[in-house]
């Protein structure tokens, strides 16, 4: 049996910021669209520079998700090799708790604690070194999409409408309520205001986008 365990796909967090870096990452491109000069040339030239940035961006992020969990399975094979060499039960006790949430390592009593140094030593050894399995190379390739897929919705009106100027209003519009669905998402993960958050996110991403553009992004 392999001790190390598997990465989640990812947190509702980590989902809200891919879809945010994403946003602003095509944004920075329709944003920087001169509407009264863009002819079918130009925003063709935009649609595949933002779909190249973000495809370049979803494999980054695919690799990094691929680090991460290499980083975590480093650091349960490090606390195990501690705990393996514990000299005595409350060292080991040490070791169990600075690897739990504090809440829970404050609720436990010593006869859990022992429980759970019991289980633990029944267990078998870990792996001298981290791999990667399946569902992770899997859940990498995932990331990549849900980063990538985010373009489609802002692109879609420079796709199949003509008119520049009135593409450009949908793209945003289409822009905005992505942005603030994300601020409601993450505050409802956050357990704060979703309807704030939302707004916030809406005013935080423009600012961003503003920011990069301005910046020669």
């Amino acid at each position: 049996m392999n001790i190390l365990p598997s990465k989640r796909f990812l947190t509702p967090g980590e989902r809200i910021a891919e879809v945010l870096f994403g946003l602003i990452m095509v944004l920075t491109f329709t944003g920087s669209l001169s509407v009264a000069e863009a002819g079918r040339a130009e925003v063709r030239t935009m649609l595949i520079g933002a779909l190249g940035c973000n495809i370049a961006w979803g494999i980054i992020d695919g690799l990094f998700y691929l680090m991460d969990c290499l980083v975590q399975k480093g650091q349960t094979i490090r606390v195990w090799r501690a705990f393996k060499n514990s000299e005595t039960p409350q060292a080991a006790y040490q070791v169990i708790i600075g690897s739990l949430p504090p809440l829970i390592a404050k609720i436990l009593t010593p006869a859990e604690y022992e429980s759970m140094r019991l289980r633990l030593v029944s267990l078998p050894e870990s792996p001298e070194y981290p791999g990667l399995r399946k569902n992770e190379w899997f859940a990498s390739l995932m990331v990549f999409f849900w980063v990538f897929s985010i373009t489609f919705p802002v692109a879609i009106p420079f796709l199949v409408m003509h008119n520049v100027r009135r593409a450009t209003r949908f793209s945003n519009a289409i822009a905005i309520v992505l942005l603030f669905a994300s601020g409601y998402a993450f505050g409802r993960s956050a357990e704060y205001k979703p309807w704030i958050t939302g707004l916030a996110m809406v005013l935080v991403g423009g600012a961003l986008v503003f920011l990069t553009i301005a910046l020669g992004g």
